[in-house]
């Protein structure tokens, strides 16, 4: 079993930047693609971005290509997300999940992920 532990959400004004951190206990990450998804209130579960098991590979929610950015450290367990000119409509909890890098369903799809954390805050004030 893994565990993931979100960090890194807070309060921040529109255009403002956050970083997001996931640390992995319990499995060691290279067997997995990493995603991030976000969930506003009253709304679905929403694919932002995807790195694959050895960073060969990154995937973005078109609402957030060239804002954000996936990264991955294997050695230390710990996928990031590099939040910059946040929007409020960025505003959701953000959760970081694990997929099995020899599972090719799709990856946009949470349910096909095998992980999930408990989610982090994130709130962009206008």
């Amino acid at each position: 079993q893994a565990q993931l532990v979100e960090s890194g959400g807070g309060l921040v004004q529109a255009g403002g930047s956050l970083r997001l951190s996931c640390v992995a206990s319990g499995r060691t990450i290279s067997l997995y693609d990493m995603g991030w998804f976000r969930q506003a209130p009253g709304k679905g579960r929403e694919f932002v971005a995807l790195i694959s098991w050895n960073g060969g590979s990154t995937y973005y929610a078109d609402s957030v290509k060239d804002r954000f950015t996936i990264s991955r450290d294997n050695a230390k367990n710990t996928v990031s997300l590099q939040m910059n000119s946040l929007k409020p409509e960025d505003t959701a909890v953000y959760y970081c999940a694990a997929k099995g890098r020899f599972d090719n369903r799709p990856y946009y799809i949470p349910s096909n992920y095998e992980y999930r954390g408990q989610g982090t805050q994130v709130t962009v004030s206008s």
